[in-house]
């Protein structure tokens, strides 16, 4: 088990564990450095701030994962360090929720075309205040009984090829990347290989802002980890990674830590955001 996760999510957006059992249980687990990456959403950072003051071995970064669109698929990007109380940011965050609601709603009406009956009410419930997202909803079509896990209610209706699928209003991943920059984060592309071409994608986000991206994730061959780091070395960039925890699914998914990132990745993340805030707080200092 590695002692580095920068990639787990909490109920504040679609995790099983809230924000301050993800810090107990990393805690527990023996990591010394993990970050809170919800989906579009900054509501747990605070809880899990303060919750890692009872832990002085473990630190805690930071973070998000903000949903993309291109033409063909998604991207998502990771923001570590970010200044989660920066007003732009809760504005946008805000109007990011705002459409996922109305994408949930408009889920929930495809599912009852297809003869599957889920309420509202209880997508809300088991999504707790935190953002919305589909695995809200598959689990509301798992405890009913149209399906046997949650991949399946992907696999058959909510993936985005399913039928029950609806896209929503996201950024692209360049105006994402810029954004991060803008609110002191470090911007890294999220599980790169879900992509249909990382290098391009990644020659473009880099000249807006780009410093890294996912090599060590969750279910990734030792072959595919090698790919990715030749990829982040050819283009200087910075290699991270994490289980992508979000406890949904127990008897398949990667556990906290599960997955196998070299200290370095997070020291090196670390140091480079060291290096900004010191370039911020002196801006007489050469650039990096």
């Amino acid at each position: 088990m590695s002692g580095v996760d920068l990639h787990i999510h909490s109920t504040a957006s679609d995790g099983r564990l809230s924000p301050e059992e993800v810090v107990r249980k990393s805690a527990e687990r023996g990591l010394t450095i993990i970050a809170l990456t919800d989906h579009d959403t900054v509501g747990g950072i605070a809880p899990a701030l303060a919750t890692a003051r009872d832990f002085p071995g473990l630190r805690v970064i930071p973070g998000i994962e903000i949903s993309t669109d291109v033409p063909r698929g998604e991207v998502h990007v990771l923001g570590y360090f970010i200044d989660y109380t920066n007003h732009e940011l809760k504005v946008r965050l805000d109007k990011m929720r705002n459409s996922r609601q109305d994408r949930a709603r408009r889920t929930i009406a495809k599912l009852k075309e297809l003869g599957i009956h889920i309420e509202w009410q209880q997508v809300q419930e088991i999504a707790g205040g935190g953002s919305i997202g589909r695995p809200h909803t598959a689990q509301a079509m798992l405890d009913k009984g149209y399906v046997a896990s949650i991949k399946e209610a992907f696999t058959k209706y909510l993936g985005r090829d399913g039928p029950a699928y609806v896209k929503w209003q996201k950024m692209t991943p360049m105006r994402v990347v810029e954004l991060i920059e803008r609110v002191n984060g470090l911007p890294v592309l999220a599980h790169p290989l879900t992509i249909n071409d990382p290098e391009t994608m990644v020659i473009e986000l880099k000249a807006v802002g780009l410093v890294g991206i996912e090599a060590y994730y969750n279910g990734y061959t030792a072959s595919e980890v090698s790919r990715l780091v030749s990829l982040a070395n050819r283009h200087n960039l910075i290699t991270t990674g994490g289980s992508d925890y979000h406890g949904l699914d127990p008897g398949t998914e990667t556990k906290i830590g599960g997955s196998d990132v070299p200290i370095e990745a997070a020291e090196r993340l670390i140091a480079l955001a060291e290096q900004r805030a010191l370039k911020l707080a002196n801006p007489s200092l050469p650039d990096e």
